[in-house]
């Protein structure tokens, strides 16, 4: 039963679209584009803020990494990972306007099993997407 409700809730989320926004304020979205082995998706924002978690099942005890922003005139987009004890092992930002738009990479060790995937977006506007797959 348990693998079922856990099931659904993956299906779910990957077909959903979650956002954040009020009729005439500004808007923040995660469109999650896979949730399997690998975990894809694209960010965009007319100057919203958003928090979203997902569960993600990691295999290994590292992940890769890729995030990137494009076309941004502001704000900032985190990938936040924590492992299946709940240590957090990646913590990137990307803010436009400073350092890259995007960067890429291999986490922290950490303990396979089901891991938690953070997007935060603050003040965002523009797109941008992410891209995670188990490490080495």
């Amino acid at each position: 039963m348990k693998f079922v409700l856990k099931t659904i809730m993956v299906i779910i989320i990957s077909l959903a679209t979650i956002s954040c926004s009020d009729d005439d304020g500004p808007m923040a979205q995660v469109n999650i584009t896979a949730q399997n082995t690998d975990f894809d998706g694209d960010v965009t924002g007319t100057g919203g803020s958003l928090r979203n978690s997902y569960p993600w099942n990691n295999p290994l005890n590292t992940v890769d990494y890729n995030m990137d922003i494009t076309a941004a005139s502001g704000g900032s987009f985190q990938l936040i990972m924590v492992d299946a004890d709940g240590t957090e092992v990646l913590n990137q930002t990307l803010i436009k306007g400073q350092g890259d738009d995007s960067r890429s990479g291999v986490s922290q060790s950490g303990t396979p099993g089901e891991w938690t995937v953070q997007i935060v977006l603050n003040n965002f506007n523009g797109d941008g997407s992410f891209s995670i797959s188990p490490g080495n």
